[in-house]
């Protein structure tokens, strides 16, 4: 068994060495997934977390996020949240400063700034320009922040992305300690062009993120309807309480949401992390991977996801 672990989503790469370094010196797996997260959630070349995630249709960058203790099953979460850099440690102060799991939209902001987080800018440059060449692209007459449009919106939900694509999509972080504690990490500035307030599975515990320390974790990343719906990142965990391995409990939750008559094509991807430290990835796309380091691993190490129904 690994003295620790971490593992995480592809784009997780710029967090694993803080991760890790916080394992490595005893520090707790609920310490790691948060410092990892922070910094996808600072990079703002990664356009699907945080700070310069591209936008919702009418230009806000909003931000959902959770964080799971599977030592006690305890959770917090926010969802819709503008203006703060880091909803992962937002999420963490909900659940250890209030009785509640999930504050959304303007409450998640209060409380933000009441617990002494300063606001940010999360619209860069570059992710404006995206938005706003999409738009003009479908009416060159139409300035973006103009009230017609913010009082229209719906007509533009024509123009919602891929929930993976621009390539990056949700971070997850999932971490075992040395005391044997897992935790899990979830963070996304969602789906691009959503419509204002949408909120996918990353802050709904049991869909996106799941930690308990006698079977595992499990986190999802892509279309985060399909995991809401099928109860995902908990079904992987129970099907780990039937004894199945790390990599068959993941088959056969994502198995579960492929066989939503609306799936196909769509993508998902899940990772998980048993009490032994054993992992493993699925997706139902060709070509996703995710990123590991334990104690013996000085580097970050890529991992293809194995993939389950029909990738493409």
């Amino acid at each position: 068994m690994a003295r620790y672990v971490v593992i995480a989503s592809s784009n997780g790469s710029v967090g694993m060495r803080a991760a890790a370094d916080v394992l490595a010196s005893g520090g707790s797996a609920l310490d790691a997934v948060e410092a990892g997260c922070r910094l996808v959630e600072s990079n703002p070349e990664d356009h699907t977390v945080g700070l310069g995630g591209l936008p919702n249709l009418v230009g806000e960058v909003e931000l959902d996020a959770s964080i799971t203790d599977g030592r006690t099953r305890a959770t917090g979460a926010v969802a819709a949240l503008k203006g703060y850099e880091h909803p992962i440690s937002i999420a963490r102060r909900v659940m250890e400063r209030t009785p509640h799991v999930l504050l959304a939209g303007e409450g998640a902001a209060r409380f933000a700034g009441e617990m002494g987080f300063e606001r940010a800018e999360l619209l860069t440059p570059e992710a404006q320009t995206e938005w706003e060449g999409k738009l003009r692209d479908e009416d060159p007459d139409l300035e973006p922040g103009l009230l017609r449009y913010h009082e229209h919106a719906a007509r533009y939900l024509h123009l919602t992305r891929d929930p993976e694509k621009p390539a990056g999509g949700t971070v997850n972080f999932l971490a075992l300690d040395a005391a044997g504690n897992l935790a899990c990490a979830v963070s996304t500035s969602g789906w691009y062009f959503k419509y204002p307030g949408r909120v996918g599975d990353s802050p709904i515990v049991g869909a996106g993120n799941y930690a308990d320390n006698r079977y595992g974790a499990a986190a999802c990343t892509g279309r985060g309807e399909l995991a809401i719906r099928a109860v995902t990142a908990h079904s992987v965990v129970m099907h780990l309480t039937y004894g199945l391995t790390v990599r068959d409990a993941l088959r056969h939750a994502l198995e579960d949401a492929n066989s939503l008559e609306d799936a196909y094509g769509t993508g998902l991807s899940l990772l998980a992390l048993d009490p032994h430290g054993d992992h493993a990835g699925v997706s139902n796309r060709a070509g996703s991977h995710y990123v590991w380091m334990n104690e013996e691993t000085p580097e970050p190490q890529q991992e293809v996801r194995e993939v389950v129904g029909a990738g493409t």
